[in-house]
């Protein structure tokens, strides 16, 4: 009987991606066990020989691990290490083809995070104590609500990335994109008093863990979430959310989805028409005073709002810089 070839060459381009492109741990049994996944559907098929595999194996595979529930993110990853997989052999000359090229993943659902309304905001950022800590916390729920900032951008933080006198953060996020974002009077406030209590001697770093290191992501995650339980909130509040309110309650005041955008730091409108998920009353509103030719609605007569139950920007297709 004929040996397979899977095991042989699974081995030699996992050792190819961690010598030659130093790919970590992690990302390396990820590659892993999407392949061996992909070698066992094969050669259930008596295909033993990854060379032999066309397009149509590869969708039918697709097909059974999205009928086995697998979502897309994670087949869009498994057919990436695919694809990955025959680049390789192909520069190699033990393959003259890419069979996973041409086949797509199935599209993920995008769910967005849900928004505190008005009173949970202010219920979670009533936060009392005037202990070191607690003084810390509430510079950072107040600074992620003020100026929507990314959990990734708030950790990266300076002392000298706060203007105290203009009432500015200055931000880098995604794509290196810097931006200068105003401070409300209470972020304002609670910055303050945190920068007059901060340790000195401790480095830049804008806040601080208990032991003077930059506070990292998972202790805010840890300390947002104790917060909004403590607070009575009923819910757990992660970072995302917090900004996803600030982008809502933004938008709801103003109506200026390029001012939010600009804000939120999204490179595409498309993002920010989706993440502010812009509801079809409002954007009749926004239409009927803007427009000057609008006259769907007169004086006296009933919205016909209900009668469109579609969310018009939730049919935008969302780039990944949310």
């Amino acid at each position: 009987m004929t040996a397979s070839l899977w095991p042989q060459r699974i081995e030699q381009y996992l050792t190819y991606l961690q010598a030659v492109r130093r790919l970590s741990p992690h990302t390396l049994s990820n590659y892993r066990r999407d392949l061996e996944k992909f070698a066992r559907y094969n050669t259930a098929q008596q295909c033993l020989d990854p060379a032999a595999v066309h397009s149509a194996d590869v969708r039918r595979w697709v097909a059974q691990l999205h009928h086995g529930g697998l979502i897309g993110t994670s087949l869009a990853r498994a057919l990436s290490a695919v694809r990955s997989f025959y680049r390789f052999y192909n520069k190699q000359g033990a393959a003259q083809h890419n069979p996973a090229q041409s086949v797509a993943a199935p599209k993920a659902q995008k769910n967005l995070p849900k928004a505190l309304d008005v009173d949970a905001v202010a219920a979670l950022l009533a936060l009392q104590g005037e202990a070191l800590i607690d003084v810390r916390d509430r510079a950072i729920l107040e600074l992620f609500y003020s100026s929507g900032l990314r959990l990734s951008e708030l950790v990266q933080l300076n002392t000298d990335s706060i203007d105290l006198a203009d009432a500015l953060v200055s931000v880098v996020g995604k794509g290196n994109r810097s931006r200068s974002l105003p401070l409300g009077r209470y972020a304002l406030a609670a910055l303050q008093q945190w920068l007059a209590l901060r340790p000195h001697n401790t480095g830049k770093a804008l806040f601080l863990s208990k032991r003077g290191q930059r506070l990292a992501q998972r202790s805010i995650q840890a300390r947002l979430k104790k917060h909004s339980l403590q607070q009575g909130l009923g819910q757990h509040v992660h970072p995302h959310m917090l900004r996803h309110s600030f982008a809502s309650h933004m938008l709801e005041s103003s109506g200026d989805l390029r001012a939010v955008q600009e804000m939120l730091g999204h490179a595409n409108l498309a993002t920010t028409q989706i993440y502010t998920h812009l509801d079809f009353q409002h954007l009749a509103k926004v239409y009927d005073s803007a427009h000057p030719r609008a006259q769907r609605r007169r004086s006296g007569d009933k919205t016909n709002s209900q009668h469109h139950s579609t969310n018009p920007a939730q049919e935008a297709d969302q780039q990944a810089d949310d």
